[in-house]
This record gives C-alpha cells, structure tokens and sequence, in this order.
C-alpha cells in the first residue's frame, strides 16, 4: 500500500508532458464550446418566448383580445426558434469543425511522427 501512495504521489507532482493527444483535446473543445453555449441560449429563449406565448393566448398574465393576438405573435417566434435550433447547431457545429480541423490533425500527428 505504501508504494502505491508513493507512487500516485509521485505522478500527482511530476511535471506532465503535453502531448499532441491532450492538444487535439483541448483545440476540439475550444471548437466546440461556442456552439453549445450558443443552442443552448437560443433554445432556452425559444423556449422561454413560447410559454410567454402560451400563457397570453390563454389570458393567464394579460386579457382582452390583444393578450391573444400578441401571444399567438410570440408563441409563433418561439416555435420557429425551437424548431429551427437543431439545424443551426448541425451548421454552426461544421463551420467550427471545419476551422479548428487542419490544427487537430496536426496536434495528432504530433505523436505518430515521434
């Protein structure tokens, strides 16, 4: 037990190599976090834009026949933009794929000419 302890202590403070594996990491989530962090905003205010439509159309937050028109208006935007979320994320998600490709390739191609 006392060699294992050494050991991951050992392995904890040792200086760690960075390695073309850890890059192309690193280079694949630098690519891909704006586009999460982007559908996911807009599906959430999507989302958001629907039950506000929802809950006008219904009269639960404003009556009268403007509440219905105007609920009908923003529950129709969020729909599109609930709708039309996914295929933004498959487009956005190749533009990033497409930039960052050429420098992942490279950072794995580190290690198999070593």
């Amino acid at each position: 037990m006392k060699n294992y302890d050494e050991q991951t202590l050992r392995e904890e403070y040792t200086p760690k190599k960075q390695t073309g594996l850890d890059e192309a990491k690193r280079l694949d989530k630098k690519a891909k976090r704006p586009v999460y962090i982007f559908t996911y905003s807009f599906g959430v205010i999507g989302t958001i834009l629907l039950g506000i439509g929802m809950c006008l159309t219904m009269e639960v937050i404003w009556s009268g026949i403007a509440s219905l028109i105007l609920g009908i208006i923003i529950g129709i935007l969020g729909i599109v933009m609930i709708s039309i979320n996914y295929p933004l994320y498959t487009k956005y998600l190749s533009l990033r794929k497409e930039k960052y490709a050429s420098q992942i390739i490279l950072a794995l191609n580190k290690d198999q000419n070593k």
